[in-house]
């Protein structure tokens, strides 16, 4: 079964900024949902993403998400292609359990293997457009 591209996140350094920056450039939709966080509404023929302000310990990054049938197992397979582990196994309750990789050049890729009863909810919120912290 072939895994779809789910959510992308903006790790920022000025998470505000960014956010107005992208509601003037494309019109986005960006709505606050949670501490540090905006929730970008998918358009039509898109999906939705967020906004994360990092603090200094982590550099910005551009990642998207997947998603997975079982965590582990993918986690185990990108290793054996070349990945490496960025984040480790988290729990996010009501939305699942998700990872960052590094793929072999170094791009940041969000696993995330929805929890039971939510397929293919974003790890940046949930359907109703809240937001569950990660």
């Amino acid at each position: 079964m072939s895994s779809p591209v789910i959510h992308w996140e903006i790790g920022a350094v000025d998470a505000g900024s960014l956010r107005t920056f992208y509601q003037k450039l494309f019109d986005w939709q960006i709505t606050p949902s949670g501490p540090e966080y905006f929730l970008v509404s998918g358009v039509e023929g898109g999906i939705g993403g967020g906004i994360l302000q990092v603090s200094e310990q982590v550099p910005p990054y551009l990642a998207f998400y997947v998603q997975v049938e079982e965590l582990e197992s993918a986690l185990r397979h990108a290793a054996g292609l070349g990945a490496s582990e960025l984040v480790p196994p988290a729990t996010v309750p009501g939305v699942g359990r998700f990872a960052m990789i590094t793929d072999p050049e170094g791009h940041a890729i969000g696993l995330l293997e929805p929890a039971a009863d939510d397929a293919a909810v974003p790890p940046g919120g949930e359907p109703d457009g809240t937001r569950t912290t990660l």
